[in-house]
């Protein structure tokens, strides 16, 4: 009796760690405004803003200009790496990281660029 309350106990505790585990890397979408709130890492979708400063390497930092297409509010990204390959053909741009009260701090890019199928399905119409 002793040893299934022991593999219960170790079973719940286990299902306790990988549930807390994956709570933590969920990584929600939000708006601008939103991730300027945020005290946890979070994925914010724009268009790259055209009325900002043009893109740049910032000693090893890429930096630019995410504008968000509800509101149009924008906010500076600081990301630790090197330009994307595809960053200028972007039609959306996924920055995943923190606001740290002045910038966002992203860890990762995900360019979403205009995909050639959707050009031959326009010109099939």
């Amino acid at each position: 009796m002793n040893r299934k309350i022991l593999f219960v106990i170790i079973a719940l505790a286990f299902l306790g760690y990988v549930g807390y585990s994956f709570m933590d890397s969920v990584t929600p979408y939000v708006g601008i405004a939103e991730a300027e709130s945020s005290k946890s890492n979070v994925q914010v979708k724009g268009l790259l803003a055209k009325s900002a400063p043009a893109p740049a390497m910032d000693g090893n930092d890429f930096v630019f200009t995410l504008e968000d297409e509800a509101d149009g509010k924008t906010m500076e990204v600081r990301y630790h790496g090197q330009k994307p390959d595809q960053f200028d053909q972007a039609h959306h741009i996924v920055a995943i990281g923190h606001y740290d009260g002045t910038v966002f701090q992203a860890d990762k890019l995900l360019i979403k660029c205009p995909s050639k199928y959707e050009k031959e399905k326009g010109n099939a119409k």
